[in-house]
């Protein structure tokens, strides 16, 4: 009964977004990805938002419910069935009366957990301007092989008509693989020497604060843009990492290509801040650092996050959180023993969290860190009190983890202001708790 009531609930909001759709003619941004679509459709929007009237998906919604609710503007009615009559009645209120401040445009993210969900979304939702941010090991055990996620993510941009617009990762060759079977104009981004849209010079920004444990010292990420023969000096002044720079470089490409000019976007991402839970930098107990990439993590975005971590310059320990990564499928032993084998080149303190993490645990330990260096534990609870009274001014804490490991409780434990939690890390709504 509930399944059969949640289906004739889908079909209804996929009805009413696409009349919503056709009736307000908005530009469709699609957002796509292994790794990096929330941070990319973030910044598409604070660029476009400077010029255009905009929305993006409300919260994390990228799925079949997600994106018709964020067409309509309206948060999930969750498990309340008055809730959702209430959203088709606003539905059917955006048909029957004119909007005056309906968007011009809609950035969506759109997620794909199993086969068929982007070809699903694209359907009701087809998108002007296409972009890939990657494609990885994610989501491979619904999936079976990278190839068929690649066959997944590339319908966001198979679909597009000859007018319209790919954005692609040109440093990712899956991604580059999907040039020759799209009909729209295509633009690349990236650090190769080639891509239209190229990053270079890329340096973690650091004030000139006598006190280095202050989460401020760290600024964020400049690097030099260069597009067409024009080099232009860039800053994220709230983005660590040299990844989180792709999604301003995919930004930056959808913004040319709608007719923006770089002095406009390059004052709109000096706006740009990470989402919640995406190495966001945080104020820690004990007058340390927090970087929070406790939304999800896979391989790829692990070792990402790594790599900053690694170029961090810092007086105290780093610490490094890892829970499990789940949705491998037949990669989850690989996946997080590569993972482990990076966390050795980087830790001075690692901490794993879950029954797959024990595999990072044991790689880091082949690899030569020292058995009092390297910590298991089986709940986030354990590991953030772990963590808490080992921790000393100047120490710096990376936490990460897929959804289900629920590594933002580890975050709440070491944060500053705990009180805060509310708007500072994800999954804190009623419906996680």
């Amino acid at each position: 009964m509930i399944n059969g009531l949640k289906k004739i609930i889908e079909w209804k909001l996929r009805v009413i977004a696409r009349l919503v759709l056709k009736k307000y003619r908005p530009q469709i941004i699609g957002v796509t990805g292994s790794v990096g679509k929330t941070s990319t459709k973030e910044a598409i929007f604070t660029v476009l938002r400077a010029k255009f009237r905009v929305w993006k998906n409300i919260k994390n919604y990228n799925n079949e419910f997600g994106v018709p609710l964020s067409i309509l503007g309206k948060e999930s009615g969750f498990r309340n069935p008055f809730a959702w009559i209430g959203i088709l009645l606003y539905g059917l209120g955006l048909l029957l009366f004119r909007k005056r401040n309906y968007p011009e445009y809609l950035v969506l993210e759109m997620g794909a957990d199993k086969p068929g969900d982007i070809e699903y979304l694209t359907q009701f939702a087809p998108c002007h301007v296409g972009v890939v941010t990657s494609v990885g090991h994610v989501h491979t055990e619904l999936f079976g092989t990278i190839e068929k996620v690649a066959r997944e993510k590339m319908h966001i941009v198979s679909h597009l008509k000859k007018d319209d617009i790919a954005v692609l990762n040109v440093d990712d060759p899956i991604v580059m693989g999907m040039r020759d079977k799209v009909r729209a104009r295509v633009m690349t981004f990236g650090y190769a020497e080639n891509a239209d849209i190229r990053a270079s010079e890329v340096r973690i920004s650091t004030g000139t604060s006598p006190d280095p444990w202050v989460a401020g010292e760290v600024q964020g990420v400049s690097f030099k843009l260069q597009y067409k023969g024009s080099v232009v000096p860039m800053l994220l002044p709230s983005v660590l990492g040299a990844h989180q720079v792709y999604s301003a470089l995919a930004a930056i490409a959808v913004g040319i290509s709608l007719g923006m000019n770089l002095a406009d976007i390059s004052a709109a991402l000096k706006l740009f801040k990470s989402p919640p839970g995406r190495m966001r930098l945080l104020p820690g107990i004990k007058r340390t650092s927090l970087i929070d990439d406790s939304y999800n993590s896979s391989p790829m975005a692990a070792k990402a996050a790594l790599r900053v971590v690694k170029d961090i310059q810092i007086s105290g320990k780093k610490f490094i959180a890892l829970g499990d990564m789940l949705e491998l499928g037949a990669y989850t032993e690989e996946g997080h023993r590569d993972v482990g084998a990076a966390a050795a080149g980087v830790a001075d303190v690692l901490v794993c969290v879950g029954e797959r993490a024990a595999m990072i645990a044991d790689e880091a330990k082949k690899r030569g860190m020292s058995e009092d260096r390297v910590f298991h534990f089986g709940s986030t609870l354990e590991a953030g009190k772990f963590i808490q009274d080992r921790l000393r001014q100047g120490d710096m804490v990376l936490v990460k983890g897929s959804q289900g490991a629920r590594m933002e409780r580890v975050v709440k434990e070491l944060m500053a202001e705990p009180l805060k939690a509310a708007e500072m890390l994800v999954r804190q709504g009623p419906e996680w708790q």
